[in-house]
């Protein structure tokens, strides 16, 4: 079961089990500076994900999404990067996701290149009603895999499946984009929030995975992944930092 506490390092109250066995909990600001602390300290690992595609693919709104809730229909051109960060729970053990929201433009690549240094996660976006940003993934796909740690996890995502009716790129193209270039794919609607959640979350179990098969050095934080309070090395499910595990390539 995978349960989850939206607001990054904020207080989380009780939540109930939702139709797909997944707990959420909503902030609240009477429980926000109490609980502040606890929260900072509670998790086992930290996660950095990258957002990146062209503009207007819905990135933004998919980090809204899944942070807040909530669907913002007009939203500002980002400027730079935008951040974001929430809670999750991976078998027992509470891992932080720090994700960074990109620009699309191309006067911002250079910017969006730093972050990638880094990054454990990328979230590969296209607007399935737009040919165009579909036909741009190789070049995002080439820069990400050129300035990235070469064990970087990458979900490819179709965002705006709610828009059915003027789909320009087929569900069956993407998914065989990703398994020619080796990534998970899902179509997405930060409107409606289907797959959202499934989104992130996918990601972060196979960052996990590879965690727990010794891919990523964790003690290398240039790896996108930063060991929290909760880590225990005498604790036998968690990776040790001697146990002839293979390291991950270079800076993400």
């Amino acid at each position: 079961m995978v349960s989850v506490v939206d607001g990054a390092e904020d207080a989380y109250s009780s939540g109930t089990p939702g139709p797909d066995s997944v707990t959420s909990t909503n902030l609240t600001s009477s429980t926000q500076t109490n609980s502040f602390s606890w929260i900072k300290m509670s998790y086992a690992y930290l996660f950095k994900y990258i957002i990146i595609g062209d503009t207007g693919v819905g990135k933004s709104c998919l980090l809204l999404q899944f942070t807040d809730k909530r669907f913002q229909p007009v939203h500002d051109l980002t400027i730079g990067v935008e951040f974001g960060a929430r809670m999750i729970t991976i078998d027992g053990k509470q891992i932080k996701l720090q994700i960074w929201d990109t620009a699309g433009q191309e006067s911002f690549r250079s910017i969006t290149r730093s972050y990638y240094r880094g990054a454990a996660g990328a979230l590969l976006v296209y607007d399935i009603t737009r040919r165009d940003t579909f036909n741009h993934l190789t070049t995002w796909l080439e820069d990400a895999r050129q300035h990235s740690n070469s064990n970087m996890v990458i979900m490819l995502i179709g965002n705006k499946s709610d828009l059915e009716a003027r789909r320009d790129v087929k569900k069956e193209e993407g998914e065989a984009f990703a398994r020619e270039h080796g990534l998970i794919f899902m179509e997405t609607s930060a409107k409606t929030a289907a797959n959202v959640e499934e989104a992130f979350i996918n990601t972060a179990k196979e960052i996990y995975q590879k965690i727990q098969d010794g891919v990523f050095d964790i003690n290398n934080e240039a790896n996108g992944i930063k060991i929290g309070p909760q880590h225990s090395p005498s604790n036998p499910s968690m990776p040790s930092s001697g146990g002839g595990s293979s390291q991950g390539g270079g800076c993400c």
